[in-house]
């Protein structure tokens, strides 16, 4: 018999409870909060009991697995396991109840400590290492909601991962090289899909329901002694990889590199090594100017430049959009209704919900390359382009505001038949 296979089966019954009983317990008592349109309500003895059952049946689980005191060999697995205990650990903290740490700060501990990232559920384990058994793969619930919002924010990400994998190839190739064409061409409709992707999660996601029902599962929360801040949706690499090789964000500008910095510990172990090698990266924006003060351009050179160009303006409408429609109606206007004593628990990332939109607006305003007196952005590189494309004529300059940005490029894109969801 393997030496795993005590832990093996110990695991099996901790991913059969998270995919069973433990989204039948949280689903009942999110039920009991949105009635009330309460976030928690942890004394109401309907919650406490269903919140006793659900520390004690996932706590045994995963002290069981803890007691074997063996970590599966391969990391995906352990990186999997990782998860469940996570997801126990953020439901927990959802409904503000506390799990024995004697249960699982060790186990947790011991497979952040093998695989080099926060010993805490990720967005990844959702997005990204979400195995599906019959079709259905981890949740917190069962609402329609939340599927909802994991299919179209997963469908998002891998557009991104798409668009990142499509730029990577084109340095190799050189931005005047004919085949560089192709990859920039599905660079630019990977991004289309993204703002696709998120046009459809605002049309049918419930403003109400994410709030109260949702939103909560992403918070910060204690293992050992430590609190970790909690899951967000912008914990991948890819995203990085099209601000720093499309030039719309410098890997050395200060704010930006805290950005990067700060999810180190909540990304995979190989998006961490991805996000270490941007700060030697040179953007291709860097590369077609160079090539374009050269001389005339070549037929491809010109192809490429506004294919480029095309793949900015996409990036940046796509975050416009995703903080005008989502962020601000889904986050920052229901928190402002919220419960005085509430306020200072908004944010799945530990400041206070104002710093959270200030920075997030900043980040937006650089990759829409928007012109800010206390930003430096890529937007004289971006008119530098279009002046040389224009055989330095004047150029049509680039949208001056975010809301502009997105107008420009809904004016323009294409007509496209959204997936069924």
């Amino acid at each position: 018999m393997s030496q795993y296979a005590g832990s093996t089966r110990a695991i099996d019954d901790l991913d059969r409870w998270i995919r069973g009983e433990f989204t039948e317990l949280n689903t009942e008592l999110e039920e009991l909060y949105f009635a009330d349109r309460a976030i928690a309500d942890p004394d109401r003895p309907e919650v406490k009991a269903l919140t006793d059952v659900l520390v004690r049946a996932g706590g045994a689980l995963v002290a069981n697995v803890a007691e074997t005191r063996e970590l599966p060999a391969d990391e995906d697995t352990r990186y999997e396991l990782l998860g469940m205990v996570g997801f126990y650990l953020g439901a927990c903290r959802r409904h503000e109840v506390r799990a024995d740490p004697e249960h699982y700060a060790a186990l947790a501990v011991a497979l952040s400590t093998s695989l080099g990232v926060a010993p805490r559920f990720a967005s990844a384990h959702q997005h990204m290492h979400n195995r599906a058994v019959g079709g259905a793969f981890n949740t917190f619930t069962k609402l329609d909601s939340e599927r909802i919002f994991l299919t179209y924010n997963g469908l998002a990400v891998m557009a991104y991962r798409r668009a990142a994998h499509a730029l990577q190839s084109v340095p190799a190739l050189g931005v005047s090289n004919p085949l560089a064409t192709y990859h920039l061409t599905d660079a630019v409709a990977a991004l289309q899909d993204v703002l696709t992707y998120s046009q459809k999660l605002a049309a049918d996601l419930d403003p109400d329901r994410f709030f109260y029902n949702i939103r909560p599962y992403f918070k910060s929360y204690r293992v050992g002694s430590k609190e970790y801040r909690g899951a967000n949706a912008g914990d991948f690499a890819a995203i990085n990889v099209i601000d720093v090789l499309l030039g719309l964000c410098s890997p050395h500008d200060p704010f930006y590199q805290w950005v990067t910095t700060d999810k180190y510990p909540y990304v995979t172990p190989r998006d961490q090594q991805v996000l270490r090698s941007l700060v030697g990266t040179e953007s291709l924006l860097c590369q077609l100017v160079r090539e374009l003060e050269i001389g005339t351009p070549s037929v491809a050179l010109r192809e490429n430049a506004e294919l480029l160009l095309a793949a900015c303006q996409r990036h940046g409408a796509a975050t416009v959009y995703h903080h005008q429609k989502l962020v601000i109606p889904f986050l920052q206007e229901p928190a402002a209704h919220a419960p005085e004593e509430r306020q200072s628990d908004m944010t799945a990332s530990g400041p206070p919900l104002d710093v959270v939109i200030a920075s997030l607006a900043r980040l937006r305003d650089l990759r829409a390359a928007r012109n800010r007196p206390d930003l430096v952005t890529a937007r004289s590189d971006l008119d530098r382009v279009r002046l040389l494309l224009a055989d330095r004529r004047e150029p049509t300059s680039w949208p001056e505001t975010p809301e502009s940005l997105e107008q420009t490029f809904f004016s323009c894109a294409p007509k496209r038949r959204r997936p069924k969801g």
